[in-house]
């Protein structure tokens, strides 16, 4: 996470004491799968593109980034990203990157 991002996450959440975890501010900028689930059954579709437009577009370019640098890398999130975008599309890894940056910030 570069200053831009950091500037605009700050300036967009402050503190983040309105979250109760990482992933209620991921689904606020509308990193997780949408929901349709009924009966037991779990149907997770795209990213829900709701929350803060700009802000998701800068997470998810610094996930693709990340993930054109990650080869060259040996830590444990390098690997994790790297192997993900192997088994799926790049996109989908990108947003899962983004998605694990904001829980970790």
């Amino acid at each position: 996470m570069g200053p831009i991002i950091a500037t605009a996450l700050v300036a967009a959440v402050g503190n983040g004491e309105q979250f109760a975890n990482g992933r209620q501010m991921s689904a606020a900028f509308g990193l997780t799968p949408r929901q349709h689930s009924s009966g037991g059954k779990e149907r997770l579709l795209g990213i829900s593109k709701r929350g803060d437009v700009y802000l998701r577009a800068l997470l998810i370019h610094g996930a693709r980034a990340v993930i054109s640098t990650a080869k060259n890398k040996d830590d444990r999130l390098s690997q994790w990203v790297t192997r993900l975008a192997a088994r799926s599309h790049t996109n989908v890894a990108a947003v899962a990157m983004a998605n694990k940056t904001t829980r970790m910030a």
